[in-house]
């Protein structure tokens, strides 16, 4: 059975689609190629991703049996966070206003130990009814 653990940065400044782009890149690596890849990607959304792995990571090593070296990043998915407030404006078509739109996003980042022994996942493991 495998351990695996995650982390969130909610209401991240940036668009969901930079932030999907930069995610493809380190999806299925270890996490030390991850952090590796991540700490010289020339991307805006590089350095958030690299926090929230890093939190991943340390999350992970909160269990005694996991090893840091065997961890691989499972799955990475942004979804879209709200709007940012301000009513600002900028000229649209035929005179028309449009608001200027500021845009937020949910980073995910799971990473896994698929030899991690004696780990219980889930809301049914353990349990006997």
């Amino acid at each position: 059975m495998s351990f695996e653990t995650r982390a969130v940065h909610r209401h991240a400044r940036m668009g969901v689609y930079k932030a999907r782009r930069v995610l493809a890149l380190i999806r299925g690596r270890t996490v030390n190629a991850g952090l590796d890849e991540l700490r010289h990607d020339r991307h805006l959304a590089s350095r958030a991703i690299y926090k929230v792995l890093a939190s991943a990571l340390a999350n992970a090593l909160q269990n005694p049996t996991v090893r840091a070296n065997r961890l691989v990043i499972s799955k990475t998915f942004a979804q879209d966070g709200p709007l940012l407030p301000g009513g600002r404006m900028r000229p649209g078509p035929q005179g028309r206003a449009m608001p200027i739109k500021k845009r937020t996003c949910h980073i995910h980042i799971h990473v896994a130990d698929p030899q991690a022994e004696g780990l219980a996942v889930g809301p049914a493991a353990g349990v006997e009814g």
